[in-house]
């Protein structure tokens, strides 16, 4: 199991959210290159990345940060918020970008994921209120349950699944692991849990699951609340 280390940037700067709401940013960060080598040196794999305001913008706008994580560290980077088309795709595959994360436009077009995921690496990322899908950088609930839109991507050329559940997201109120699981097993994709990390414990129940292929960790290691070199020693 991965574990992928957050960073969620707004207005150049690495923040937390709490249930995503945009006004609720904790700032970590002015420089947020720091944190993705110090994630590298500590043994990440992978770093999950966020660019918040293109998430509500629906283009990039934090291309500058990105480029400096991705100048300054070696490792893979996933990265997610406001991916809409291909040109945006073929942008950060350029800037050197290795998997990209598509949300609202799975729900609203997931022919194009489908066809896009024939040609690069991309994970989709179904986030849930209530079990239902939520877009448009959390500000709506969709009718479609997440369960379903996983099922939408099976044997699609999908990597991963990233589900969050967003009532738990920077809340530090424990991951919900049977919510996880549904999605896992919906869409037989490996599937990446996000929302509400605490502590080692939800990492070892995760890890228990044997089923579940990662898990993004935000507020935890921020506030302290989770030793990420031990969670790395344990999802190995």
């Amino acid at each position: 199991m991965d574990i992928l280390p957050a960073i969620d940037l707004k207005d150049g700067k690495a923040v937390r959210l709490t249930k995503g709401l945009m006004d609720s940013a904790k700032i970590y960060s002015d420089e947020p290159w720091e944190l993705a080598k110090r994630f590298e040196e500590m043994g990440s794999r992978w770093l999950h990345l966020v660019d918040l305001n293109g998430a509500f913008a629906g283009e990039p706008k934090n291309l500058e940060q990105i480029k400096k994580i991705r100048e300054m560290c070696d490792i893979e980077i996933e990265l997610g918020g406001g991916i809409r088309d291909e040109e945006t795709i073929k942008r950060y595959i350029d800037l050197g970008i290795d998997r990209l994360i598509l949300g609202s436009v799975a729900l609203k077009n997931a022919d194009f994921v489908k066809d896009v995921a024939r040609r690069y690496r991309i994970a989709v990322g179904i986030d849930a209120i209530d079990g239902y899908v939520a877009v448009e950088g959390w500000a709506e609930k969709s009718t479609m349950k997440a369960t379903d839109l996983a099922r939408e991507f099976a044997d699609a050329g999908v990597e991963a699944i990233i589900c969050t559940d967003v009532g738990k997201d920077g809340t530090l109120s424990g991951v919900n692991v049977d919510f996880t699981l549904d999605i896992a097993r919906a869409s037989g994709i490996d599937t990446i849990a996000s929302g509400g990390v605490r502590d080692i414990g939800d990492i070892k129940a995760l890890k228990e699951t044997g089923e579940i292929s990662g898990v993004i960790v935000g507020k935890a290691f921020y506030e302290g609340t989770l030793d990420l070199e031990e969670a790395f020693s344990i999802a190995q």
